[in-house]
């Protein structure tokens, strides 16, 4: 299966299954439920409690990790959906929800962040191998690969994802060479250690459209 057909394999499983939360599935990273049990047994692990900085996603079914992390006094950042403004992350204040993360947090560009212990990201689907599949946008990707191009994420970065326990899958997944790999995967029931590896050495220009470059300004500043 391509990356199109495991999405749309799984956000359908997801519906037929009950155990997709509004505003549902399809298109987008799955709020699942039991999203805080996989947030409580993430923050068991010793790489979460070793971390001082995290960088989040923002979507939904991580908004109970993000809340976890600011409860345990960690240093959290959150990027800003599609990297839109100038400073592509923010500094979590207040309470982590997307609105309120964006209207209390402090903008910051990569240039002013610290080095990250932990990241965290939403899937649609992972396989036990750490291969994991997005939504399709390539946003985590790209964060990713900004923070590699600064230096601030390292082969010392736990990369984390929580997920409910029908988008681990068996099988291996389809992967190309911007894709990076997670080390721990938190469902609502386990906590599962994978090999991880690939992580791409930077952004990868070749892999990047010029719609896509022209619409994210810290992109473009670089290509410039």
């Amino acid at each position: 299966m391509d990356k199109d057909e495991v999405r749309a394999r799984v956000w359908t499983l997801l519906e037929r299954e009950g155990a997709a939360r509004f505003p549902g599935a399809r298109g987008r990273i799955p709020n699942f439920p039991g999203a805080e049990a996989a947030a409580a047994l993430l923050a068991e692990q010793p790489e979460w409690q070793a971390a001082e900085t995290v960088k989040a996603n923002p979507d939904s079914p991580q908004l109970p990790v993000r809340r976890r992390a600011r409860k345990d006094g960690k240093e959290l950042y959150m990027a800003v959906p599609r990297l839109r403004q100038e400073k592509p992350f923010v500094l979590v204040r207040g309470d982590p929800t997307i609105k309120r993360a964006l209207d209390e947090g402090q903008p910051v560009g990569v240039e002013e962040m610290p080095p990250i212990d932990l990241i965290v990201c939403g899937s649609v689907a992972v396989d036990r191998q750490g291969v994991r599949v997005g939504k399709g946008g390539g946003y985590s990707d790209l964060e990713f690969a900004l923070l590699v191009e600064s230096r601030l994420v390292g082969e010392r970065t736990t990369i984390v994802t929580t997920v409910h326990s029908l988008q681990l899958l068996d099988e291996e997944l389809p992967e190309t060479e911007h894709d990076f790999r997670v080390d721990l995967i938190a469902t609502p029931e386990e906590v599962i250690r994978t090999p991880g590896g690939n992580r791409p050495p930077g952004i990868l220009w070749e892999h990047i459209d010029e719609e896509k470059i022209d619409s994210i300004p810290v992109l473009k500043a670089q290509r410039v």
